[in-house]
Parts: structure tokens; C-alpha cells; sequence
């Protein structure tokens, strides 16, 4: 059996690589591999109720929902206010629009959700700063490259909504516990950004200074992103709304939002409603992909196999965990996150859940690990998305102003690895 699950996924990643859409190649291998060990019947039975299962299941309506909250306060321009706040308090230091670049691509993050959103975003607003300032072009791409990878490290986070799913995980919970981590990960990256530019000064010019005047009365530009994001997260940790509630009411408050900033016209509505559509349209079909594939591994039993070999095996659980890590380093230089997911989890989470580990834990270090698969060739997707906003630096630049990001990334992913508490205390004190 485990032959033949080893044989399905080659045939999988080989469809993947040659062009076929990645949720339709999981969902053509899932079924043939259904057919192959049981009988046709029973892949039709499998081809004919998962996709019904998956479309009116009511926990997946919180992913179109975050989606679309995200969209509104994209639209909203909320992140030209972020920028310029963060700038002011921020800017004194060495590098100081870089730090503020991470920061404000944080804060925007807890209110979009999506890397290439945030970088994007955030891109349109921070490198023309930073250019006009004199920072170095290595430096301003691969600021908002890495800071972009925060849209999925704050909650909240498609791909963490996904990996709730398909591990059949709290998404409150998940939500937060990258809270903590994100902080961490934003200072270090933060702190990298002042070292390189000690090192060397011609990175970045000295910043402009501000009155504490100024930087007080900027705090004003914060206040819809701050209605939104406390809105939308004390109603879901504090139990007044569900999570499913919480996104809704988000949805609705970031499109009220836009609407009394004046930037919601007819044609921004219908442009928001298009791209929701469309992204969830795709994460849905990923899904279904996803579900009838570890439906064929299930009957396989290969993930069982593989966590009975290896527990069995009598070496470390870190190490093992340490060569997971290795694997998605490896894949995330190949595929997107929500693909990555999709195809991994269903492996290695019963390893780790063998091994001791806590599921929630564990889910916001693949989020870690998937951060460096956005700034690392060959896919590299928020460097490919910079490299759209700014045309005229060479795609090798951008790259190459990532690669010092990758040391505070593993150190964030060491940290939370020898401190798991810093991930699941504040799941245990929101929800018990």
C-alpha cells in the first residue's frame, strides 16, 4: 500500500511541475489512487461527495469572509496612515523607514492576511520613500519583501485558516498563537535592518527628525485600522462573536470603512467582490484537491507508517522535526504556501503529533518556514511581486536584499522551538 502512495505523489509532483493546476492534479491522482486500491465505485463515491462536503461546510466561510475584510481595507488606503505613523516614531533609528516598512507591513498584515497583499501594499507606498531618501535599492525591495511575508504570521492568515482545517484545529486558537511570534519575528527583522546599516551607513541616510508633537498627532491616521483590528479580534477572543461572526462583522466594518474614507466607489465594490471571488475560488479547489489526496494516503496508510517508523526509530523528535524543516525549506523554494499545506500536512502531522508535539505549535512553525519559501528562489513570490512594482530593479537585487532575512527568520523558528510556550500561552489563556 505504501508503494502506491509513494508512487501517487511522484505521479502528483510531476503533474504539478509540468503546468496542471495543483488542486486539480491532487484531485485526478486522490481519485485514480481511490480507483487503483479500492474499486471505481467507490473513487466516484469519493469524486462525488467530498466537493458538496467542502462547499457547505460553514467553517470554511471564514476564509472568503477574511478575504474580503482584507480587500475593503486594501481599497480603504488605511496603509498610507500605517506608513507614515510608523515612519515618524520609527525613523530615528539606523534604517529607520526600512524598520518602519516592517512595522506598518505587521500591522497591515493583522488586517489583510495575505503576503502578496501586504507586500504589494505596502510596496506601492514604501520604496518611492525610500528612494527618494537615498536607501539603497537592496535594501528598500528586500524590506518589503520580508515584511510582506508578516500578512501571514499576524493573524489572521489564509494559510493558517487552511492548516486549521485540514488539521482539524481551533482557528481561534491558531489565530492566536502567532500573535507572539509575529512580534518577535517583526523586532528581529527590525533589529537585522539596524545591524546592516551600523555595518555599513551607506545603506540608508540618517533619518529626518520629528517633534513628539508630530509623531503624537500622527497617531490619529492609526484610528480605522485600530476600530478594525480590535474590533474584529476582542469580539472573537472574547467569545462574543464566533470566529465565522468575527469575519463577517470585519467584512462589513472594513467596507464601512472605505465607504466614509470616499474610496469606495461602484467600480472598487465590484473590483473587491471579483478578486474575493476569485482567491476563494482557487483556495477552495486547492481544498477539495487536498481532501480527496489524503483521502487516498488514508487508505494507503502511509502517513501512519511513516509516524510509527520513525517514533520507532529511537532518535530525537527535534531532530526529526529539524528535518521537516528541512523538507519545507525545500518545497517552499518550489510551491506556494496553500499547495504546501495541502500536500504536507496530511503527512507529517501524524508524525508529530507521534512524536509529542502540540498540533498548534506546529502550525505556526510551518507559517515560519513558509515565510522563507517567499523570498528564496526560484518561486519566491513576494520578491516577484516587488519586482512588478519597482521595474526597474533588476528581480536579482530584490533577492539578493532578502537573503540577510533568512538569519532572523531561523532564529525566530529556534526561539519558538526551544520556548514552545511563547505559541501556545496565549491560546490557553484566550480559550482555556
Amino acid at each position: 500500500m505504501t508503494d502506491i502512495a509513494v508512487i501517487g505523489i511522484v505521479v502528483m509532483l510531476s503533474l504539478m511541475f509540468l503546468g496542471m493546476n495543483i488542486g486539480l492534479s491532487m484531485a485526478l491522482v486522490g481519485f485514480a489512487g481511490y480507483w487503483f486500491v479500492i474499486n471505481f465505485r467507490a473513487a466516484l463515491g469519493v469524486l462525488q461527495t467530498v466537493p458538496a462536503t467542502q462547499a457547505s461546510t460553514y467553517a470554511l466561510t471564514v476564509i472568503p469572509l477574511f478575504i474580503m475584510m482584507g480587500n475593503f481595507a486594501f481599497a480603504s488606503g488605511m496603509s498610507k496612515g500605517l506608513y507614515s505613523t510608523a515612519n515618524k516614531w520609527l525613523n530615528r533609528l539606523p534604517g529607520g523607514l526600512s524598520c518602519a516598512t516592517m512595522v506598518a507591513c505587521a500591522a497591515f498584515g493583522s488586517i489583510c492576511g495575505s503576503t502578496a497583499a501586504t507586500a504589494a501594499t505596502m510596496g506601492t507606498v514604501a520604496i518611492p520613500e525610500m528612494r527618494k531618501y537615498g536607501y539603497d535599492d537592496a535594501l528598500s525591495t528586500g524590506s518589503v519583501s520580508i515584511g510582506g511575508t508578516l500578512g501571514i504570521i499576524i493573524p489572521p492568515s489564509t494559510p493558517m485558516i487552511v492548516y486549521g482545517i485540514i488539521a482539524e484545529q481551533s482557528i481561534g486558537r491558531l489565530f492566536a498563537a502567532e500573535i507572539i511570534p509575529g512580534i518577535i519575528l517583526t523586532v528581529l527583522l527590525c533589529i537585522t535592518v539596524i545591524i546592516l546599516v551600523k555595518r555599513n551607513p551607506k545603506l540608508a541616510p540618517k533619518g529626518q527628525d520629528y517633534t513628539w508633537w508630530e509623531r503624537i498627532s500622527s497617531l490619529k491616521d492609526l484610528f480605522w485600522m485600530v476600530l478594525l483590528f480590535g474590533g474584529v479580534f476582542y469580539s472573537m477572543f472574547s467569545g462574543i462573536f464566533t470566529i465565522n461572526e468575527a469575519a463577517a462583522g470585519g467584512a462589513f466594518l472594513a467596507m464601512v470603512i472605505a465607504f466614509i474614507t470616499g474610496q469606495l466607489s461602484w467600480k472598487t465594490f465590484i473590483a473587491v467582490m471579483k478578486d474575493t471571488v476569485k482567491t476563494s475560488a482557487m483556495v477552495y479547489l486547492l481544498l477539495v484537491g487536498a481532501v480527496i489526496f489524503g483521502n487516498f494516503l488514508a487508505i494507503t496508510r502511509l502517513p501512519m507508517t511513516m509516524a510509527n517508523t520513525i517514533s520507532s526509530l529511537g532518535i530525537s523528535r527535534y531532530l526529526v522535526f529539524a528535518l521537516i524543516v528541512v523538507i519545507y525549506s525545500i518545497l517552499g523554494c518550489l510551491m506556494d504556501a496553500l499547495p504546501m499545506i495541502m500536500l504536507t500536512v496530511p503527512i507529517f502531522l501524524p508524525i508529530i503529533t507521534k512524536l509529542g508535539f502540540d498540533p498548534i505549535w506546529f502550525g505556526v512553525m510551518i507559517i515560519f518556514v513558509m515565510q522563507l519559501g517567499l523570498i528564496t528562489p526560484p518561486v519566491g513570490m513576494n520578491c516577484y511581486v516587488i519586482s512588478g512594482i519597482a521595474r526597474d530593479i533588476p528581480l536579482q537585487v530584490i533577492f539578493k536584499g532578502s537573503a540577510p532575512f533568512i538569519i532572523p527568520l531561523l532564529i525566530a523558528i529556534a526561539i519558538c522551538t526551544a520556548f514552545p510556550i511563547l505559541t501556545t500561552w496565549l491560546p490557553t489563556a484566550f480559550y482555556g
